[in-house]
């Protein structure tokens, strides 16, 4: 596999993660992980690094070069 494609790729899938967390503080959605309620403020974290992670690898696949 290419790096530029495994960039789109990995771009798009922390997009998804990013738009998933959007969408559970949108909606104030409760989530529960092995019985644990997930504070709200995890998701805002989780969509600010989900969110660097698709912008920087779609950045990188934009690259000129490999």
């Amino acid at each position: 596999m290419e790096q530029k494609t495994y960039y789109k790729i990995a771009a798009v899938v922390f997009a998804v993660i990013a738009v998933g967390h959007a969408v559970r503080i949108y909606n104030d959605w409760p989530a529960v992980v092995a019985g644990v309620d997930v504070p709200m403020w995890a998701s805002w974290v989780a969509l600010a690094i989900a969110g660097y992670l698709a912008v920087r690898g779609w950045q990188f696949s934009q690259k000129k070069g490999k």
